[in-house]
């Protein structure tokens, strides 16, 4: 599995930015894909995660902001980010891990089931 993102930048408070994750390696039908955000001296937090049927899950913080996409055509996910605040700077990583491992999407977000990461992308939000 290989999962390789860009689109992270520097984008001013309430601005937007759109990330992408292009995944090979893998069955996309098999698997969920994600987001994680990673704010400096912090850990790794689940942001947003998609199956192959379309369904959708997303972090509380993130609700109404943020949305998740898949186009399965070009094995990419992608992370529209509006409204951003100064809170969601950070690096995000690209995640994914078998749909058959967890018995819920929102199960994404409970790190120890994430066996396949990206190299991460930076996000700076500031004036």
């Amino acid at each position: 599995v290989q999962l390789v993102e860009s689109g992270g930048g520097l984008v001013q408070p309430g601005g937007s930015l759109t990330l992408s994750c292009v995944g090979s390696g893998f069955t996309w039908a098999d698997y969920a894909l994600g987001w994680y955000h990673q704010a400096p001296g912090k850990g790794r937090e689940g942001v947003a995660a998609i199956d192959s049927s379309g369904s959708t899950t997303y972090a509380d913080s993130v609700k109404g902001r943020f949305t998740i996409s898949q186009d399965i055509a070009k094995n990419t996910v992608y992370l529209q980010m509006n409204t951003l605040q100064p809170g969601d700077a950070g690096v995000y990583y690209c995640a994914a891990v078998r749909r058959a491992t967890i018995a819920s999407l929102t199960d994404f977000f409970a790190f120890f089931w994430i066996d396949n990461w990206g190299q991460g992308t930076q996000v700076t939000v500031s004036s």
